[in-house]
């Protein structure tokens, strides 16, 4: 399998593949990278591993009978993953391109203060940072097993970070 570990810590992996593939074909090879990265990171036989995707639910992880959070997103051209041992995780990938109506989508979906900040953006640099803001978003929703919506003043807590990903890509994680 050609992924990649993009950063482990803190009982948590990501892995990452690099592919331009049609979704489902994109899917198979993530889900078949996490069996073999987390056998090979837990020394466990790839037997003792398995992977649910129960409908209207997120994917678990079973790791010799133990469930382990994990969680699963695409793009075009790159597919990523989270275990985390200790709970639920969530992970987000996005291609930077610029979005004409950013404003919009900033106000409705990432609040009053992170539209704030992106008006305050260099226009040069927006796309990125509104990238980083959605996939921040994005994975901490996923972490704290909600569904994608509009604003509404909170903000699941967790612990959340960057990834570093070759560009066009921004991608973060949640745990």
């Amino acid at each position: 399998m050609d992924s990649t570990v993009l950063w482990s810590g803190d009982g948590v992996l990501v892995i990452g593949i690099a592919a331009v593939l049609p979704r489902a074909q994109a899917r198979q090879r993530i889900r078949a990278a996490v069996r073999e990265a987390a056998a090979q990171w837990l020394t466990l036989s790839s037997e003792a591993i398995s992977l649910e995707s129960p409908p209207g639910a997120p994917p678990r992880l079973l790791l010799a009978g133990r469930t382990a959070g994990l969680s699963l997103t695409h793009d075009e051209g790159m597919s990523l993953a989270a275990i985390h041992l200790h709970g639920a995780v969530g992970i987000d990938v996005m291609r930077v391109q610029d979005i004409a109506d950013w404003a919009n989508l900033a106000r409705d979906y990432l609040g009053p203060e992170v539209t704030e900040e992106l008006a305050a953006c260099p226009a040069a640099l927006r796309p990125a940072a509104l990238a980083q803001a959605w996939t921040a978003r994005e994975a901490a929703l996923k972490c704290a097993g909600l569904q994608l919506a509009e604003w509404n003043g909170a903000a699941p807590a967790c612990r959340w970070q960057t990834l570093a990903l070759p560009a066009p890509y921004v991608a973060s994680l949640a745990y």
